[in-house]
């Protein structure tokens, strides 16, 4: 018997300052393709895909969600890029602006320290293949907790600095908890996975979520795989798909409403338009 496809999977970036974002869709494994997200009226334009996988945990958007900075892989190690590389790119696109050959899986993506200034993940050193005046590398910044040379040092920094409160380690390191408040007393809990053991369609790296209502009533909600506030409503994905409701009151929330399926997309060739 044949086993049915996993779902898309799926991570998000949303602008800080902007209400934009950009989803980054993943399947089959080494097919990634970005997808802008207007999140002022739910519109999403879907752009250009990689034969290779992003490393969604790794990368980030400018507060003004214009640009992207992500890691990326394609294994072709003798190719200029060296196999993996870390590119800025004109958000929601991934034709880059400015590149850092890479060449193995240590480190690498990076952070937006405000819209044109990044902070590059650079343990293990980068090659420069093209810079650009549009945004800048700020070579000074550090920053203040290491949590190792993969995605971590990017993923759990970014939440920190988005508003979510770490609130201890689990299981070894397996996993750790953060917690973000919400409207109306309710507290949205991520439980996130770091763990060579892994449930099929997941990789090492995977997450969790559980909302708290204001009485401390948990629901578990394992099927979120990203799980964000955006202004006042609860935003997330499962199975391939994007989803929202609002918060209506302490002990409510809206009807669910679907956003977007991201499942039946195919590959095609698609140029930047700059």
């Amino acid at each position: 018997m044949n086993q049915a496809p996993f779902p898309a999977r799926l991570h998000v970036l949303l602008a800080r300052e902007a209400p934009y974002g950009v989803v980054i869709r993943r399947g089959p494994t080494r097919h990634t393709r970005f997808i802008g997200w207007n999140r002022a009226d739910d519109t999403f334009e879907p752009t250009q895909w990689l034969r290779g996988r992003v490393y969604g945990r790794r990368s980030d958007i400018s507060p003004d969600g214009k640009y992207l900075i992500y890691f990326a892989l394609n294994g072709k190690w003798k190719g200029e890029a060296l196999g993996s590389w870390t590119a800025i790119s004109r958000s929601p696109w991934m034709k880059a602006i400015a590149l850092y050959a890479k060449g193995n899986c240590w480190h690498g993506g990076g952070l937006f320290l405000d819209n044109r200034t990044y902070w590059l993940n650079d343990g293990y050193g980068h090659q420069v293949l093209l810079q650009s005046e549009a945004v800048v590398r700020d070579e000074e910044y550090e920053p203040e907790e290491d949590y190792g040379g993969e995605d971590l040092d990017v993923y759990y920094v970014r939440l920190q600095r988005d508003g979510w409160q770490f609130k201890c380690n689990a299981d070894n390191c397996k996993k750790a908890i953060f917690e973000k408040a919400l409207p109306q007393g309710w507290i949205l809990r991520k439980l996130a996975h770091a763990d060579t053991y892994y449930l099929p369609g997941k990789g090492c790296y995977w997450d969790e979520h559980q909302l708290i209502r204001s009485d401390q009533k948990v629901f578990d909600h394992p099927d979120w795989e990203w799980a964000e506030l955006d202004g006042r409503r609860l935003v997330w994905t499962t199975q391939g798909r994007l989803w929202a409701c609002s918060i209506i009151s302490a002990t409510e929330l809206g009807p669910e409403k679907q956003l977007y399926d991201f499942n039946d997309m195919q590959f095609e060739p698609i140029k930047a338009p700059y």
